[in-house]
């Protein structure tokens, strides 16, 4: 089944010590291209998530996002000196009044600047526990699940779209087959009105109008290239169930697929036929569209 190189995923936590949330989000690319932003005390870890993301995402233009935080409870609590902080408060306001400076919560944060005013961590506090990188590690894989599933899920949908259209590049192609014999008919009455002028001409070669006529219907045939192309559009069907990815492959088999179309087109020279032959080219650009959002 396809999976579509487009998805979300995010997994968070909270805990009385911290909340922790990792958005991982991926587009469209012809390669691997990363992008990570991560907490300072994960700068180490870097290469380890990378690694995880390329095994695990393979294609993309991918973003994560690594977001920790402390709760409020889990800060260091301050507290005040209250009598130092009212003292130095009416000094600062006296000096204020006195330079006819207003006063107001400019000086309040004044005050607060003054030494010993912060009387420092609250001993009481719970102390500051520390966050490892094993407890986080899970948030990575969680969030990673996630933005799979949404590729498997959008890729659901891009398989049964893209195979929509194959399906009607078939009804096409058997339209031309229907049609091919009434088209031979049509060919073989314009050369035999032809032969019937040119016979009547004194400088008439047999031989070589026998040659002409082989290579002219040579050029008309196109029985193998509906061969062919039947086959490129059951080999198509059958990698899109493939388990590995099949992105690139299928894009493949579409410049195949092309090749076939455009050359029945060029050589059926009839307008029922060319009519078809637009028609399977329309589906195919919706093909090749859709493809390049597959991994």
């Amino acid at each position: 089944m396809l999976l579509s190189m487009t998805g979300y995923g995010i997994a968070h936590r909270e805990t009385d010590h911290y909340t922790a949330t990792v958005e991982i989000k991926s587009l469209n690319s012809k390669t691997l291209d990363l992008s990570l932003r991560l907490p300072r005390f994960l700068q180490d870890r870097e290469l380890e998530i990378r690694n995880l993301l390329a095994k695990s995402l393979i294609r993309g233009k991918v973003n994560l996002n690594f977001e920790v935080s402390r709760t409020a409870g889990a800060r260091a609590a301050t507290i005040f000196n209250r009598e130092a902080l009212l003292t130095a408060f009416q000094e600062v306001k006296a000096i204020a009044q006195e330079l006819g400076l207003h006063t107001g919560e400019d000086t309040l944060l004044a005050a607060l600047r003054l030494p010993g005013v912060l009387a420092g961590p609250d001993q009481t506090a719970e102390p500051e526990v520390e966050i490892t990188w094993e407890e986080l590690l899970p948030l990575v894989h969680e969030a990673l699940e996630r933005i799979n599933q949404f590729r498997r899920d959008e890729g659901h949908a891009l398989t049964t779209e893209i195979l929509g259209y194959i399906d009607h590049i078939r009804v096409a192609l058997a339209d031309v087959e229907r049609h091919d014999p009434t088209r031979i008919t049509q060919v073989r009455q314009r050369l035999q009105s032809h032969l019937g002028e040119l016979a009547a001409t004194e400088n008439f070669n047999a031989s070589r109008f026998e040659q002409e006529v082989l290579y002219y219907i040579e050029k008309l045939d196109i029985a193998e290239e509906k061969v062919r192309l039947i086959n490129h559009l059951h080999y198509f069907t059958e990698t899109v169930y493939l388990p590995e990815p099949t992105g690139k492959k299928l894009a493949f088999i579409s410049q195949e697929i092309g090749r076939e179309i455009n050359t029945i087109g060029s050589k059926a020279n009839d307008s029922t036929i060319q009519h078809l032959v637009v028609g399977m080219k329309e589906e195919l650009e919706k093909i090749k569209e859709q493809i390049n959002n597959i991994l």
